[in-house]
């Protein structure tokens, strides 16, 4: 399976899902009616570390709205899920 694409035409790291494991999520996903807490790994996550949701209506706004970029995910996946996290923890209500 390749990568998936931004809409900005930036490709996801391979194995990684940091964005769909560091942050909390509020919105349903299908299988977690509730959304999800910071550091759980989302549900629709493969093996792979993709989104099976990908692209569908059913993704919530929010997984849509989060998009590559360097600065969140930085040479690694580790990188990514520091950044993630610390992002969460400064916009925390």
């Amino acid at each position: 399976m390749s990568a998936q694409m931004s809409a900005q035409g930036s490709a996801c790291r391979p194995d990684c899902g940091a964005c769909c494991t560091a942050p909390s999520i509020s919105s349903p996903i299908p299988g977690m009616p509730g959304g999800k807490p910071a550091g759980v790994r989302c549900i629709q996550l493969d093996q792979a570390n993709l989104c099976r949701i990908f692209g569908s209506p059913d993704r919530p706004a929010v997984c849509a709205s989060l998009q590559p970029a360097p600065d969140m995910c930085g040479s690694s996946r580790a990188h990514a899920m520091h950044y993630l996290a610390t992002l969460e923890r400064l916009t925390a209500a």
